[in-house]
């Protein structure tokens, strides 16, 4: 696999949406905003949101669907890795929002789901019924933070409701190829668990011992000190899971019974996506350094997402 720095200079990049016309949209959480990035390394600014927008994903309509967090404080580390340290002081809030491409206006769709405010969205996708998964992790502060969840929203704002809570820091989430099974990617205790789908935002639910109902795919196979982001599924099923402190792609089978690790020099590589003609292209973000990267050749072309071109 060949490795190409597609641009440096980013604040934080999370949540890269590969485009046909060749760039690639991400997000810069430290910077607030939507941005584009072509492959000659210019950025530019495409919606300023403000908070901490996270995950993005284009939907049926053609617009690009943000979670936003809320804002997060920083931190620099001596060797100049930029990284969140818990809540925002000028912290605003937990929402979905949605982004006309084509004029950048910003539209807040969801900032509370069954009377309850959303805390720190993370990441979502969409279903073929033009539905989407999401995920909200919460926040975290001096001494507590929140316990999050897993939602079902519909595209025009009208309703969302409860997948799964409380849960321990959820954050990337993904479909099956047949879309028959949710995946989700646990932070703290690096795991990914799974629910089979019965029907557009419904699942079933695994009676105790499981603590959330869900079955757990796999945990920690590359040691305590890692953490789990974002995923991105490939065309065979498989699960890449962009893993922190370890730095780099976490492959793991859809039973969990293998896993593989792509190491990159990034400890907080943060989320990735399939692009190029074939898919054969995983755009990651390297978000500690503010680089987007592109490892050309990937073993597996990835999965096509509901509302990709």
């Amino acid at each position: 696999m060949k490795i190409r720095e597609i641009a440096c200079g980013l604040q934080f990049p999370e949540g890269p949406v590969a485009l046909a016309d060749g760039s690639v949209l991400l997000v810069e959480i430290a910077r607030g905003t939507l941005s584009r990035v072509t492959m000659d390394g210019r950025i530019a600014i495409v919606a300023d949101l403000g908070g901490g927008p996270n995950g993005a994903a284009i939907g049926p309509d053609g617009a690009v669907y943000v979670c936003n967090n809320g804002g997060f404080r920083w931190h620099t580390e001596a060797d100049g890795t930029h990284r969140p340290v818990g809540q925002a002081e000028d912290y605003s809030g937990g929402r979905i929002e949605r982004v006309d491409l084509a004029t950048g206006r910003v539209e807040r769709l969801y900032e509370r789901v069954d009377g309850l405010a959303l805390r720190g969205p993370n990441d979502l996708v969409f279903d073929a019924h033009g539905g989407f998964y999401f995920t909200d992790l919460g926040k975290a502060r001096e001494t507590d933070m929140d316990m999050g969840g897993v939602y079902y929203g519909q595209a025009d704002g009208r309703a969302a409701s409860v997948i799964a809570r409380p849960l321990m820091t959820p954050n990337g989430v993904g479909l099956s190829p047949d879309g028959r099974t949710l995946y989700y990617a646990e932070t703290a205790g690096a795991r990914v668990w799974a629910y089979d789908i019965t029907a557009p935002g419904q699942v079933r639910k695994d009676s105790w011992p499981s603590p959330n109902g869900a079955r757990m795919v796999t945990a920690s196979p590359g040691g305590h000190l890692q953490r789990f982001d974002s995923m991105a599924i490939d065309a065979l099923g498989n699960i890449c899971v962009a893993t922190l402190m370890h730095g780099g792609i976490s492959v793991i089978s859809a039973d969990g019974s293998i896993t593989s690790h792509v190491p990159l020099p990034d400890r907080f590589t943060t989320n990735l996506c399939f692009g190029g003609p074939d898919r054969r292209t995983a755009f990651v973000t390297l978000s500690g350094s503010g680089r987007l990267i592109a490892i050309d050749d990937w073993p597996i072309p990835g999965l096509q997402l509901n509302g990709e071109a």
